[in-house]
């Protein structure tokens, strides 16, 4: 009976300190488990690239059509003076690169909602990893895809006429920013990637998101629009981010307004992103 108890004993000893190394594991190790989750999804983006480049050809068909289709009339109504390309071309480009930061964040809220009813998030919850790091890995791997993305649409403005004036100092500022708004719409994504039924659903939900640069002064000043459409084109997130860029990049004014708008905003959504992200990854699974 003695030797039953301390066998018995023994055997709750072991499996209470293999469960208690696991549990411990779970969080030993989080930056190794971020950098696996990042090497995961971005091996995903290289394996299926279909995603990207389709979501990536939607800016760069808007910037080829509004500078050799509409550029003219466009730069004649803006300036209004005589018809100038190349002036639409560096009114544009900044436009067109949140734009594509938008568009290719799309395929983060797609790619999360796949996993969740793949059903690979239930493993991995079971898993002695750091929970975040499934979603961080989601995050950084969408972020630095959204800056190749911008690289390369940057390269196609430049190759089309787009002649930025912006110092050293001034090109870092306009990165940061790109760096700092993108990482906010990833994590807004991200949520809208945990609370989607399916792949479909989060590309619909995301949606409104994707058109508010086709809201903004993108493509016209916010001057030239009717007055309470101005208000709401002239204060929503992407208006100031893109002034903002404009001047860094063109070396024009960009006022105080604008950058305190622009950088709050993305500070705003990386919040609000983060905590709505982390509490519906928290919640218990229900798919």
């Amino acid at each position: 009976m003695s030797a039953t108890t301390t066998s018995t004993t023994s055997t709750t000893s072991t499996t209470s300190g293999t469960t208690g190394a696991a549990r411990g594991s779970r969080h030993a190790h989080p930056f190794r488990d971020n950098l696996t989750m990042l090497r995961r999804n971005l091996l995903h983006a290289r394996r299926y690239p279909s995603l990207t480049l389709n979501l990536l050809l939607t800016p760069v068909v808007l910037l080829l059509l509004f500078v050799y289709v509409f550029g003219g009339v466009m730069s004649a109504g803006i300036t209004g003076g005589p018809a100038d390309r190349a002036d639409y071309v560096a009114y544009l480009v900044p436009g067109i690169l949140l734009l594509t930061a938008a568009m290719t964040t799309l395929g983060t809220a797609v790619s999360v909602a796949n996993d969740m009813t793949e059903g690979i998030i239930a493993r991995f919850r079971t898993m002695a990893i750091s929970r975040t790091s499934v979603v961080t890995g989601h995050v950084i791997g969408s972020v630095i895809q959204t800056l190749t993305a911008l690289v390369l649409v940057l390269g196609i403005g430049l190759a089309i006429g787009f002649r930025p004036d912006a110092t050293p100092v001034e090109w870092i500022a306009a990165a940061g920013l790109l760096a700092l708004f993108s990482l906010g719409l990833t994590w807004l994504m991200v949520g809208v990637g945990l609370v989607s039924p399916n792949a479909e659903g989060a590309s619909n939900i995301a949606q409104p998101l994707v058109m508010l640069p086709f809201l903004s002064s993108a493509f016209v000043p916010v001057d030239a629009m009717p007055g309470w459409f101005g208000w709401f084109a002239e204060y929503q997130p992407f208006s100031p981010a893109i002034e903002t860029l404009r001047g860094l990049l063109l070396g024009t004014g960009i006022g105080t307004t604008n950058a305190v708008l622009a950088v709050g905003w993305s500070l705003g959504l990386t919040v609000l992103g983060y905590l709505w992200s982390k509490a519906q990854f928290n919640r218990e699974p229900r798919r």
